[in-house]
């Protein structure tokens, strides 16, 4: 079974950019700029998007936790990696 989130990148077309890949219906992809979940955003829909502004609302949030937890794990393993 695939995780709910995922976090993609392409280095070589968009350095700037990551993808926050949500697994579950409605399936999307969430671009966002690595320094901030709501800056260059744009949704991909892989399944058709919800009608309901709430459910859209409360993936993105998810999503937004997600992202920014996510970061701060990769953040401590890195400092843990060059204390050692």
């Amino acid at each position: 079974m695939l995780p709910k989130f995922l976090i993609a990148d392409n280095s070589q077309e968009a350095p700037d950019l990551v993808y926050v890949v949500h697994t579950e219906k409605p399936r999307c992809i969430i671009q966002c700029d690595i320094d901030g979940f709501y800056s260059n955003q744009k949704i991909y829909w892989t399944d058709e998007e919800p009608l309901c502004t709430d459910d859209i609302e409360t993936l993105m949030e998810e999503a937004e936790e997600f992202f920014e937890t996510e970061l701060e794990n990769q953040e401590e393993l890195y400092d843990e990696e060059e204390d050692n």
